[in-house]
């Protein structure tokens, strides 16, 4: 189980982490009326937590291999 968990995190950290446009687009752009793009401060935010999803999954995958 921790093997999966860790694939979808280390999934989810790395398009955090690299497109933060994208998950912008899929997850917040459909709540505004006007086109525009994300702030810096929510690009660094998501990426933070791109980096923090990506050290859960390590984590899910070392304990896999581990236990």
């Amino acid at each position: 189980m921790f093997l999966l968990g860790g694939i979808i995190f280390l999934i989810i950290g790395v398009l955090m982490l690299c497109f933060p446009d994208a998950v912008y687009s899929i997850t917040e752009s459909w709540k505004s009326n006007i086109n525009s793009e994300p702030s810096g401060m929510y690009k660094l935010s998501i990426r933070i937590g791109g980096i923090i999803y990506l050290l859960l999954g390590v984590a899910g995958l070392i304990i896999n291999f581990v236990l």
